[in-house]
């Protein structure tokens, strides 16, 4: 029998490998050195955003831990041997970095009581490099006790303590979120759409003011096909100061019972734009490939056109899909006139493209299903409703004005020329 003639392909080791490349970097030593800038920024980085993602995951890890000696804060109340003295700024390691933290005080009878994740922290480079570890991973808090098994077994903190604390915590965000005043803020547009968390429907509020600066207004557990629970958002936004019958855009999707119960809120001063993203869906869905991408581009340029043009050229679809294709056709003409209520406003631009569309309500889902991704199994509504608010609250954070913010002026001159005139006499 002969043997292979086939020749394995060879594997460098690192002397082999540091031999061969010598040479290249001595010819060229100048082509090393924006390969060692850009990983030095990488890595600098990734320290950053470690740092900031850490700060406070680190507080609590050392508030349990401090609760593990002195027991709950109870105010008006001495504790025990330990007690709660305030807190202090502090500095941990996380990775290679260095991370500034606010850290509670204990103390005795003796004096100062040193907090033993504090401890553990700063004496141990694997456990910082762990807990840096975690936060890159996205590690969920029931498998808390097993990444960080040194810090739970040494320290006592088990993974049911974090997750009571994060239920507590989260249950706060909410109260406080739907307990936001807007009786000073002029909403000039809301957009209004729903998630899926697990098997649970959230429906969202967003507004955007007369400076285009974005506002998380609510959230509600529920769909949007729900009369009763899209009043109840509606209901707790008007307690909130948002004044109802102020002329204002609604951005909305294709729900039958939001629509309805803005118009019974709003009355005429709703001017309703329905979601084209979710229009095109709607339609595309219903054909096959090849006359979906043609259908597709026919309504993104009629969307583009003068109200009455551009609903005659979508008609004109409809007239060709009837045949073959019916449910399509009818969900073309469904909600027509409301598919081009910002071009009868007079928006171009960028602008136009964020008020005729959900999709800021869709970015910060894109944070909710990252957020909530680490629950396997949602308890009930609730829970959802707590994981959706803690990912809309982080998400939150970086909100920036819409795009084409300088032409809201002119939308709102369009939208109450009453008060318009008013401001010029």
């Amino acid at each position: 029998m002969k043997k292979s003639t086939q020749t394995k392909p060879r594997v460098l080791d690192k002397k082999h490998a540091s031999r061969h490349a010598q040479p290249l970097l001595e010819a060229n030593p100048e082509a090393v050195l924006p390969m060692l800038e850009m990983m030095s920024k990488a890595k600098l980085c990734l320290d950053d955003l470690l740092g900031e993602l850490s700060r406070g995951f680190v507080e609590e890890l050392l508030m349990l831990s401090a609760q593990t000696l002195a027991g709950e804060k109870h105010p008006g109340r001495r504790g025990g041997e330990v007690r709660w003295h305030g807190q202090q700024g502090g500095v941990v390691s996380v990775g290679q970095a260095k991370l500034r933290v606010q850290r509670p005080r204990l103390r005795d009878g003796k004096g100062e009581v040193a907090i033993p994740v504090y401890a553990a922290l700063n004496g141990d480079e694997a456990m910082a490099r762990r807990v840096a570890d975690i936060l890159a991973c996205n590690v969920s808090t029931r498998k808390y006790a097993r990444v960080v098994h040194r810090c739970a077994q040494e320290v006592g903190i088990s993974k049911s303590a974090v997750s009571r604390k994060f239920v507590k915590q989260s249950a706060q965000a909410l109260a406080k979120l739907m307990d936001r005043d807007f009786a000073q803020v002029d909403l000039v547009a809301i957009y209004v759409d729903g998630i899926i968390v697990g098997k649970h429907h959230i429906i969202a509020a967003v507004g955007v003011d007369a400076q285009g600066a974005k506002h998380l207004l609510g959230l509600v557990s529920g769909s949007s096909e729900n009369a009763r629970v899209v009043k109840d958002l509606l209901q707790s936004l008007r307690d909130r100061g948002v004044d109802m019958n102020e002329p204002r855009l609604w951005v909305i999707d294709g729900a039958k019972a939001l629509r309805s119960a803005i118009e019974q809120f709003c009355g005429h001063s709703a001017r309703v734009q329905r979601c084209r993203i979710h229009k095109l869906r709607n339609v595309t869905e219903r054909l096959p490939k090849d006359k979906a991408q043609q259908a597709r581009w026919i309504m993104t340029q009629a969307f583009k056109l003068h109200p009455a043009k551009g609903k005659a050229k979508l008609k004109g679809l409809a007239k060709q899909l009837q045949a073959q294709h019916p449910d399509a056709a009818a969900s073309v003409l469904e909600g027509l006139e409301e598919m081009f209520t910002i071009n009868a406003l007079g928006v171009t631009g960028e602008l136009a493209r964020c008020l005729a569309t959900t999709n800021i309500i869709e970015s910060p889902n894109s944070v909710v299903r990252r957020v909530s991704g680490r629950v396997t199994q949602y308890k009930d509504a609730d829970m959802a409703l707590r994981w959706t608010a803690a990912g809309f609250i982080e998400a939150e954070k970086p909100f920036r004005r819409v795009r084409g913010h300088s032409q809201i002026k002119d939308l709102i001159k369009t939208l109450r020329p009453q008060k318009s005139e008013l401001k010029v006499a």
